[in-house]
C-alpha cells in the first residue's frame, strides 16, 4: 500500500470539491477501499473521509417510497421496519450480502460503488493484464478459469461479474441514485464494459452519492430476493433474482412483474423480456418456467461458467412461483 494524503470532509460541498481532485477516493465504511488497497488495485492519492457528514444516514419512508441516505449502514437499512414491509427484496438482499461485521460497517453508497471480485482483477502481481485496471492490457479471465464469470453483458474486453446483491433489488424496482444536483436511474448508473471496462459507474469527478430513492409499488411490497451460491453464508451469488409481483383481483393474473438478475452479468441485469412475457398471464408453473428462459437471451459462456445459463432461469422461476404461493 503506497502513501496517500488524508482529508476529512466537513460538508457535502467540501466532499464534492475534494472528490474532484486527481486520484481522490471517498472513504465511508471502508470495506471496499481498504480491501482494494491491500491487494494493490486501489492506489489513491487522497482519501476523502466522509464518515462524519451529518444528514446522510437517514431513512425516510412515505407514500411515495423510500429515501435512504448514502451513509446508512447496510444492517440498519435491512432491519428497518419500513424497508422490510414496503421493500422486502431490498431487506433480503442486504441480509444475504455479507457477514454481520461487514453489514454493520458498510454503507449503502459504498455498496453501490463496490468493484468486481474477479480474481484476475484483484491479483495485479500475477495477472497484469486486466482492462479494468489497465485499459488496453487485455483480459486474463478470457481463456482462464471462468466458473464465477459473467454470461450476460460481456464484451471482448471484460467478462467480470458484478458481485453485489443490493443493486440487483434496486434495479428491479427502478431506484434512483441521487448525486446532489443530478439524479440517475440505478440501472443506468452501472455501465456495461464494452471497450472501456475501467469505466464502471456513471458518476463524474466531484460527484458524491447522497441518497438512494426507491419508488413505492405493489410489486415492491410483494417481493423477494433469491440467492443461489456454493455455500449458504458469506458467499457471492452463482445466480440470484430480485422479483416483485402485483396480481389482479383474482390473485393469479399478473398485473405487474419486476425481475432483475445478479451473479450472472457484468452489471445488475434487468430481465425485461421475462416481465413482458408474463404480464397479463395467469401464474402457472410451466408458463413461468418457459418465460424465465428469456432471462438469458444473448448469453455467452466461456466454458466453466456455462452452468449459469441453465441456473439463472431456474432461479427466476423459483422466485416468481414463490410469490405466487404468497398471493
Amino acid at each position: 500500500m503506497r502513501d496517500f494524503s488524508y482529508l476529512r470532509a466537513g460538508s457535502v460541498d467540501a466532499a464534492r470539491e475534494a472528490a474532484a481532485l486527481p486520484g481522490a477516493m471517498l472513504l465511508a465504511g471502508g470495506t471496499t477501499l481498504v480491501d482494494l488497497a491491500k491487494c494493490g488495485v486501489a492506489e489513491p492519492e487522497t482519501v476523502v473521509d466522509i464518515t462524519h457528514l451529518t444528514g446522510l444516514d437517514t431513512i425516510v419512508i412515505d407514500d411515495r417510497g423510500a429515501m435512504v441516505g448514502a451513509l446508512a449502514r447496510m444492517s440498519t437499512v435491512a432491519d428497518h421496519a419500513g424497508i422490510k414491509s414496503g421493500f422486502p427484496a431490498v431487506s433480503e438482499a442486504l441480509w444475504q450480502a455479507a457477514s454481520a461485521q461487514l453489514r454493520n460497517m458498510a454503507t449503502i453508497g459504498g455498496n453501490l460503488m463496490q468493484r468486481t471480485r474477479c480474481p484476475y482483477f484483484r491479483d495485479p502481481s500475477n495477472f497484469p493484464a486486466c482492462n479494468k485496471r489497465s485499459p488496453g492490457s487485455g483480459c486474463s479471465a478470457i481463456g482462464g478459469v471462468t466458473r464465477s464469470h459473467a454470461v450476460l453483458g460481456t464484451s471482448e474486453a471484460c467478462i467480470a461479474t458484478y458481485p453485489g446483491d443490493l443493486a440487483v433489488a434496486l434495479v428491479a424496482f427502478d431506484a434512483i441514485v441521487h448525486l446532489g444536483d443530478r439524479q440517475i436511474a440505478v440501472d443506468n448508473f452501472f455501465l456495461l464494459p464494452g471497450s472501456t471496462p475501467d469505466n464502471e459507474h456513471a458518476i463524474e469527478p466531484g460527484e458524491v452519492i447522497t441518497a438512494i430513492g426507491i419508488p413505492a409499488s405493489a410489486a415492491a411490497r410483494r417481493s423477494t430476493y433469491l440467492k443461489v451460491r456454493d455455500r449458504q453464508s458469506y458467499e457471492f451469488a452463482a445466480a440470484s433474482a430480485a422479483v416483485g409481483v402485483e396480481f389482479e383481483a383474482d390473485g393469479r393474473t399478473i398485473r405487474d412483474l419486476r425481475v432483475a438478475l445478479g451473479g450472472v452479468a457484468t452489471k445488475p441485469w434487468r430481465a425485461r423480456a421475462v416481465e413482458e412475457a408474463l404480464k397479463g398471464k395467469v401464474l402457472e408453473p410451466e408458463v413461468v418456467r418457459q418465460a424465465s428462459l428469456l432471462a438469458v437471451e444473448g448469453a455467452v459462456d466461456h466454458g466453466a461458467n456455462h452452468y449459469k445459463i441453465q441456473l439463472a432461469p431456474r432461479v427466476v422461476a423459483r422466485a416468481i412461483l414463490k410469490m405466487g404461493e404468497t398471493a
